[in-house]
C-alpha cells in the first residue's frame, strides 16, 4: 500500500511537470502577443481607423486587466486548482487574440482587454506547476526558466515575426494562428492536470475569497518583494521592449533594423539570465545578495551606455543587460516563502499584481518625462542620457528595498 501511495504520488507530480511544460507554451505565446503589436501599428491603426497615438493606448490596455486579474487568477489557482484556471487563462488568451483581428475598435479594444486578462493566469499558473512538480531545492531555477521561456517569446515577438510579416504572414493572419495555438494547449493542460485531492478540495471549501489577501498584504515583505520587482522589470518592460527601438532611431540615429536587434537584445538576455539567477541563487541558499548582484549589474551596464558607450558594442550591453535583470525573478520565490503555503497561487498574484503595477505606472510617467518629446527634442543626447538614468534611479531604490527585505533563502532558513 505504501508503494502504491509513492507511486501515484510520483506519478502526480510527472503530470504537474507535463503541465508546466504545456504552461510554458502558454507563457511563450503570452509574451510574443504582448510585444508583437510594435511591429504593426499603422497595420492596427488602420484596421480601427485610429491614430497611431490612440493605438498605443488601445494596446497598453491589456496591462489593465493583467493586472487586476493577477489576483483573480491567484485566488482561482489556491481555491480551484491549476486545472481549470490554466484551461480558462490560455482560452480566454486565445479568443482575444482571434477577435483582435475583427475592423472595429471597441472590438479591439475588448480583444486585447482579453490577451491581458488571460495572460495573467499564465505565469502564476506555471509558478503553480512548478511548486506541485519539483522539490524546493529547484523553485527558483524553475521559476528562472519559466521566465526564461517567457522572455524568449518576448523576443520572438521582436524579431522572429518581423520577418514573418514581411514575407508570407499577414498580420490578421499571425493573430488568427496565435490564437488557435492558445486552443490546442489549453484543452491539452483541461486533459493532463491533475483534480485537486479531497483534502486540498475541503479547505478550498473553507477558505475565504478575501482571507489569502489579508494574510498576504498584511506582511511587508510581500510589498518590497512586489515594488523590488516591478522595478527590476520596468526598464526591460517599458523601456527594452517598447521604447528602445524610438530611442535608438530618433536619439541615436539607429536605421530601423539595427534598432529593433539592439532593444531585442535586453530580451534575450532574460533568457540567459533567469534561469541562471535561480540557479545561482539557489545554490547560494541566499535571495539578496543575488538580487543586489543583479542590480549592480544593470547600473553599470546602463552607465556604461551613457558614459562609455564605446568600450562595448550596444546590443553585447543590452545582453548583458538583460543577463543581470533576470534577477527580477528571484522576488517571486521569496514572496512564496515569506508566506504560508496555503496560499502560493495567491502570492504569486499579489506579486503579478505589485509588480504589473509599478510597471503601469512607470511606464506613462516614462512617457510624460520623456518619450512624448522623441520628435521635438533638440539635445538628442542628453535627452537619451536623462531617459537612461531614469532607470538607473529606480533600480538604486529597489536595492534599498532589498535591503529592508527579510531573507528566505534555504540556508537562511537553516540558521533561523
Amino acid at each position: 500500500m505504501k508503494n502504491s501511495t509513492v507511486s501515484v504520488t510520483q506519478t502526480s507530480k510527472n503530470l504537474f511537470i507535463i503541465a508546466w511544460v504545456l504552461g510554458l507554451i502558454f507563457y511563450f505565446i503570452d509574451y510574443v502577443t504582448r510585444s508583437a503589436p510594435s511591429l504593426m501599428l499603422t497595420d492596427l491603426a488602420n484596421n480601427y481607423s485610429i491614430s497611431e497615438e490612440n493605438l498605443v493606448s488601445l494596446v497598453g490596455s491589456y496591462y489593465y486587466t493583467y493586472a487586476i486579474c493577477a489576483l483573480i487568477a491567484g485566488v482561482c489557482l489556491d481555491k480551484f486548482g491549476a486545472k481549470n484556471s490554466m484551461f480558462a487563462g490560455c482560452f480566454i488568451l486565445g479568443i482575444g487574440c482571434i477577435i483582435f483581428v475583427v475592423s472595429s475598435q471597441f472590438v479591439g479594444e475588448v480583444g486585447r482587454l482579453l490577451q491581458g486578462a488571460g495572460s495573467a493566469f499564465a505565469f502564476p499558473g506555471c509558478v503553480y506547476l512548478a511548486s506541485k512538480g519539483f522539490s524546493k531545492k529547484f523553485l527558483a531555477t524553475a521559476i528562472g526558466f519559466t521566465q526564461c521561456v517567457g522572455m524568449l517569446g518576448g523576443a520572438a515577438g521582436q524579431f522572429l515575426v518581423s520577418p514573418l510579416l514581411d514575407s508570407f504572414m499577414d498580420y490578421k493572419t499571425f493573430w488568427v494562428v496565435s490564437g488557435i495555438l492558445c486552443i490546442i494547449p489549453a484543452i491539452a493542460m483541461l486533459l493532463m492536470i491533475p483534480k485537486p485531492t479531497s483534502e486540498e478540495t475541503l479547505g478550498n471549501e473553507k477558505a475565504s475569497y478575501i482571507e489569502p489577501f489579508k494574510v498576504i498584504f498584511k506582511n511587508k515583505d510581500s510589498w518590497l518583494t512586489g515594488l523590488i520587482s516591478g522595478l527590476l522589470f520596468a526598464p526591460t518592460t517599458v523601456f527594452a521592449m517598447t521604447w528602445a527601438v524610438k530611442f535608438f532611431k530618433m536619439d541615436l540615429g539607429y536605421e530601423a533594423h539595427e534598432a529593433a536587434i539592439t532593444a531585442s537584445m535586453a530580451a534575450l538576455g532574460w533568457v540567459v539570465g533567469c534561469p541562471l539567477m535561480g540557479m545561482l541563487s539557489d545554490k547560494l541558499g541566499l535571495r539578496k545578495p543575488v538580487i543586489i548582484l543583479g542590480c549592480l549589474g544593470m547600473i553599470i551596464s546602463l552607465l556604461q551606455l551613457v558614459y562609455l558607450p564605446d568600450l562595448f558594442n550596444a546590443k553585447l550591453t543590452f545582453f548583458l543587460f538583460g543577463i543581470f535583470s533576470g534577477v527580477a525573478m528571484i522576488p517571486y520565490s521569496v514572496i512564496k516563502e515569506a508566506n504560508p503555503d496555503n496560499v502560493k497561487g495567491s502570492s504569486t498574484g499579489v506579486q503579478n499584481f505589485i509588480t504589473f503595477g509599478v510597471t503601469s505606472l512607470s511606464a506613462p510617467l516614462f512617457a510624460s518625462m520623456y518619450g512624448n518629446d522623441l520628435t521635438s527634442i533638440t539635445d538628442k543626447l542628453g535627452h537619451y542620457h536623462n531617459a537612461i538614468w531614469f532607470w538607473i534611479i529606480g533600480i538604486i531604490i529597489a536595492i534599498v528595498l532589498t535591503f529592508l527585505l527579510k531573507e528566505t533563502g534555504e540556508k537562511a532558513n537553516k540558521t533561523s
